[in-house]
Parts: C-alpha cells; sequence; structure tokens
C-alpha cells in the first residue's frame, strides 16, 4: 500500500511538472497552452502547483514511518487539489456551465485526445481524466493507510 502510494505521489509530482512543457503526443498541446499563457504565469503555475507534491514525496522517501504532520500535508494537498480539479472542470462540466472556462480549454485542449462528450462546452481530455482518477486513488490510499 505504501509503495502505491508513493507511485501515485511520483505521478503527481510528474504530472504536474511536466505535462505544460513536454509534449506527449495526442494527450496534451504544449503549443496551445503557451498561446494562451505568458511563460512567466507557466512557470509560476507549475512552481505553485508542484512544490506542494515535491515536498511531500521527498519526505515520503525519507521517513521509514511518516509522522502526523506529512500525514496532514498529503490529505491536504491532495484534498485540495482533488477540489480545485472538481471545481476546474467536473463542475463546469456536470452542472454549471462557464462560458469563459469553456472557451478557454477549447483552445488549450481542443485538439487533445478525449473519449468523454462535450457538455456545457467542455470536454475533458484523456490526460486530466487520468490525473483526476490519480487523485482520487491516492486519497484512498491515504485512507486506507491512515
Amino acid at each position: 500500500m505504501l509503495t502505491a502510494l508513493l507511485l501515485m505521489q511520483l505521478f503527481h509530482v510528474l504530472f504536474l511538472g511536466l505535462h505544460d512543457w513536454v509534449p506527449l503526443g495526442r494527450l496534451n498541446d504544449v503549443a496551445a497552452v503557451r498561446a494562451e499563457n505568458p511563460m512567466s504565469k507557466l512557470i509560476a503555475g507549475t512552481l505553485i502547483s508542484t512544490v506542494p507534491f515535491v515536498i511531500g514525496l521527498a519526505a515520503s522517501l525519507y521517513y521509514k514511518t511518516f509522522p502526523g504532520w506529512l500525514h496532514w500535508w498529503l490529505w491536504v494537498s491532495y484534498a485540495l487539489l482533488f477540489l480545485g480539479e472538481l471545481q476546474a472542470w467536473w463542475i463546469p462540466y456536470l452542472v454549471r456551465p462557464e462560458p469563459l472556462r469553456a472557451s478557454r480549454y477549447a483552445a488549450m485542449f481542443g485538439r487533445t485526445h478525449a473519449f468523454l462528450r462535450t457538455r456545457n462546452g467542455i470536454r475533458p481530455n484523456t490526460l486530466h481524466v487520468a490525473l483526476h482518477a490519480a487523485t482520487a486513488l491516492t486519497l484512498v490510499l491515504l485512507w486506507r493507510i491512515t
């Protein structure tokens, strides 16, 4: 279980740190993301979204048994990430249309692979669906370990 949690943490660090920078075929569109975001915003966004998970992964690898603060750090980090994913993707997709977000997502992710149909102008792409599923699985693993 602990190995699975460490692997999920590594996945998150790699995903959050690289998905806007490294081309992954039809899974992402780095050029479209760069066209929609100034370089300074991309750098800041990558750092802000990645650093908490780097800290959590590094501490998880360092300690043989997780101290209390690390449990809290992981729970808060991944719970906030999951809530952000719900707010950014799933609430606009399933519940409440957000035309500006839909337009922005179409520009950045419109040419990426997706298997879900469009709803409210949003079509979650495969790469983000994988991230969201990994976040949910990470929370389940944290719950099982705790």
